[in-house]
């Protein structure tokens, strides 16, 4: 007799178990638990009902997602209706692993579901002895798809996860944290270690930056002149201050001290004041990450106030989760539950204490402005939060508010109604992020405007160059072809004078001229490109053999004797 089913999630499919028998009241025994750890005892009291494997690794991310989710996928509802008795008299009852998902099913199919007890002593006997019971699973290929799942997952939730924006500003809060106390701690080891030389200069300047930069540039204080008057003003932008510490220097009761305990002290120096440096980026960086992830907070309470709200949330949706009363004492847990537990008062505020408005407020008024601006922050965090195209308006607008409410208690002078303001945020709001749409549908038209020319200029680069490699051929055709057209000239003006022994007239030449140029006259424009492009050197042969031709040409040529002829006699002789 089957007691319950029991559902398991593998990375290589679903498998749903048939329990036969189990032992409730002794499940923590030591023989008990043991047995579990026995393919052959636990094979007796759980057999495979149904496996269902996934198709593609795609297959099996998705279903797991679903899963983690708390959401019934297709696959598994398709899965457990066809394998899990429902239309039996009894009522079944599946055991599951994750009461999330455990909700969601008794939501689909109305079945009584367990989880917990037998059913996680049960998973832990099936997680262990899986690929036994499952046949043709190898262990092998079990963690093979369980390693691959694993990496698909965790790849899918860092790329996809919603926080990541709020990652940034979170770690860069806690940074300035860091650095502000780094920077605290070095700058007083700088002034105890430099005071020893020159010790009145503590006194003269305060700021723990602008003394690191000044015993970086001082140095020794004997060397410490007139001259140097110019980078002291430089440094701490006051004349009296400069002719202070010039003064002090002269009658300081320091103790001298050696070059390499100064170098030291330089280069010490030097890192705490990149430190301070880093800081002020570091802030602005902090400030631009807020504009774009939380603008409305930002303008409210602040960029440092806000993303310290966001660190201590987790991230801006928790923050948008949280109602006013736990944001206006968020940070101030410890002073809370210490409260409760000595029924003393409880605190009025937690972070936002470090807004500027609490510290502006009289004595009797802080914890109602706090509790005010409380409700404003949640509000503006929840609009951040959930906006498409996050604007800054209605965060200008709640600071407005909380002004007016601050004024109100300091004066009497009423504020104006929440409605009101709402209504002029909303209509500021809706032209704002119409003009910010206008502007981002302008540059995509540009940047598919730019990618669209860089193709056609590809394109016609392209058809250039093909044509270029064309063009770059015929020349030398033509040329090759205008040479061999001047040979034969040369050959028909010299043979037909040898052969006949005649001398031609003038008429006759012309007319072969003609002819001539009648034939070159298609390839003249190529070869007046090719004239252009020759060297100097090749011009000069062609002028030679010109006047060469013309001299043919003019004269009146004596009846020449072939070269075969010549041939002939030699070898006659």
């Amino acid at each position: 007799m089957v007691l319950l089913h029991v559902l398991f999630e593998h990375a290589s499919g679903y498998a749903l178990f048939a329990i036969k028998e189990v032992e409730e009241i002794g499940m923590l025994l030591p023989q008990v638990e043991a047995s579990v750890l026995s393919i052959g005892k636990f094979n007796s009291m759980v057999s495979l009902a149904a496996f269902f494997p996934f198709k593609s690794a795609q297959a099996a991310l998705e279903n797991i997602n679903a899963i983690s989710e708390g959401v019934v996928h297709a696959d598994l509802k398709l899965f457990l209706e066809t394998n899990l008795p429902l239309s039996t008299k009894k009522k079944a009852v599946l055991g599951v692993s994750d009461a999330k998902i455990g909700a969601a099913l008794q939501e689909e199919f109305n079945i009584s579901i367990q989880t917990g007890g037998v059913v996680a002593e049960i998973t832990r006997g099936v997680r262990l002895h899986f690929h036994s019971l499952v046949k043709g699973l190898t262990a092998q290929a079990a963690s093979k798809a369980q390693l691959g799942l694993g990496h698909s997952y965790s790849r899918a939730k860092v790329k996809f996860n919603v926080n990541r924006a709020d990652n940034m500003i979170i770690q860069s809060i806690a940074l300035l944290d860091q650095l502000d106390k780094d920077i605290n701690t070095f700058s007083m080891r700088v002034r105890e270690w430099y005071g020893y030389h020159f010790p009145e200069l503590i006194k003269i300047v305060s700021e723990n930056s602008m003394y690191c930069r000044l015993a970086q540039l001082i140095g020794n204080r004997k060397e410490l002149s007139e001259e140097s008057l110019g980078g002291l003003e430089e440094v701490v932008m006051d004349n009296a201050k400069a002719q202070a510490i010039l003064e002090a220097s002269r009658s300081s009761m320091g103790m001298d001290i050696s070059p390499i305990d100064l170098i030291n002290i330089e280069r010490f120096s030097n890192r705490v004041v990149s430190l301070a440096a880093y800081r002020l980026e570091l802030q602005e960086y902090l400030r631009s990450k807020m504009s774009q992830v939380a603008p409305n907070l930002a303008a409210l309470i602040g960029e440092v106030v806000g993303a310290r709200l966001i660190s201590h949330a987790g991230s801006l949706t928790n923050l948008a989760k949280y109602p006013a009363s736990t944001v206006q004492i968020l940070g101030a847990e410890k002073a809370l539950f210490r409260a409760l537990k000595t029924r003393g008062n409880t605190p009025k505020y937690g972070l936002i204490f470090h807004s500027t408005f609490i510290g502006r407020a009289a004595a009797k008024n802080k914890g109602r402005i706090s509790r005010y601006l409380a409700n404003k922050c949640t509000i503006a965090s929840r609009i951040d939060c959930f906006s498409e195209i996050p604007t800054s308006v209605f965060g200008d607008k709640l600071r407005e508010q909380v002004e007016e409410r601050l004024s109100f208690y300091e004066t009497g002078d009423l504020p104006r109604k929440n409605v009101d303001v709402m209504k002029e945020a909303v209509k500021e709001a809706t032209d704002v992020t119409a003009e910010i749409k206008r502007k981002l549908e302008k540059k995509e038209k540009k940047r598919k405007k730019r990618e669209k020319k860089l193709q056609e200029l590809q394109e016609n680069g392209d058809a250039n160059g093909e044509a270029e490699v064309e063009n770059g051929d015929t020349p030398v055709v033509k040329k090759k072809k205008k040479k061999a057209a001047e040979e034969m000239e040369v050959q028909e003006d010299e043979t037909p004078a040898a052969e006949n022994g005649a001398v031609e007239t003038p008429a006759k030449k012309k007319k072969k001229k003609q002819k001539v140029e009648e034939a070159e006259g298609p390839t003249e424009e190529a070869a007046a490109v090719a004239e252009d492009t020759e060297t100097p050197a090749k011009k000069k042969k062609k002028r030679k053999a010109e006047s060469m031709d013309t001299e043919v040409v003019g004269e009146t040529p004596e009846v020449p004797v072939s070269e075969k002829r010549k041939k002939k006699k030699k070898n006659l002789d």
